[in-house]
């Protein structure tokens, strides 16, 4: 669980629009918006440098500064820019430690399964998990072992167990985590049947035109 956060440093803005956002980026600065419900949104901008630690710090919430008081916050959405693929604006969400939040964490399999020993291949189709919780217990990720797992057997989101009763899984228990497919089986090479055809219809053709050959000798022996 997460004892600690990043310290995120935020400054407050008064450039708007698209020519004040344009103006603040070429300083190094993200533009954003800072929110919470039933609130007044605030006009933020985040450092470049400072947001890439931030993220690169694998939290998923952040203490920042507001007002001489700290608070905490979530990055709730990035806006990407279509060709480099630079972060050109970040919005925040404000959560309080006293209330149940709702966030993605990363799910990370554990163990070399069973199965994969026996030749089967391993197919994940979820790799985060929904979950409710407090802002102090938001985990930097969830684990499942997967050790047991054997070919033809899968894993879905109710096999999951968690230790922490603070924290309640969102995301449908039915849907599947991991399966261990049997490996592919190797195809035998075919035979073709054309070629043993074109040689049957080969030596069809050539005793038909024998016996052409035959028969119009003869017609010119009788007309001698």
């Amino acid at each position: 669980m997460a004892s600690s956060y990043y310290k995120l440093e935020i400054l407050e803005r008064t450039q708007t629009r698209t020519p004040g956002s344009r103006a603040i980026r070429r300083e190094g600065l993200i533009p954003g918006v800072l929110y919470y419900s039933g609130e007044e949104n605030v006009n933020i901008a985040v450092d470049k440098l400072v947001l890439f630690h931030a993220m690169q710090s694998g939290q998923r919430i952040f203490e920042i500064e507001q007002d001489g008081s700290v608070q905490f916050t979530m990055i709730k959405e990035l806006q990407y820019h279509p060709v480099t693929d630079d972060v050109i604006h970040i919005d925040l969400m404000r959560v309080r430690r006293s209330e149940k939040m709702t966030i993605s964490v990363p799910l990370v399999l554990l163990g070399e399964p069973l199965g994969v020993k026996e030749g089967g291949v391993l197919s994940q189709s979820l790799t985060q998990l929904e979950i409710s919780c407090f802002p102090t217990d938001v985990p930097e990720q969830i684990e499942l072992n997967i050790e047991d797992l054997e070919i033809n057997f899968a894993k879905s989101v109710s096999d999951i167990k968690l230790e922490s009763e603070d924290i309640e899984i969102i995301t449908d228990p039915e849907l599947n985590i991991v399966s261990i497919n049997p490996p592919a089986a190797e195809e035998e090479p075919e035979v073709e049947e054309g070629e043993e055809g074109e040689e049957g219809e080969e030596g069809e053709e050539g005793e038909n035109q024998e016996e052409k050959d035959d028969s119009e000798t003869g017609e010119k022996t009788e007309e001698s």
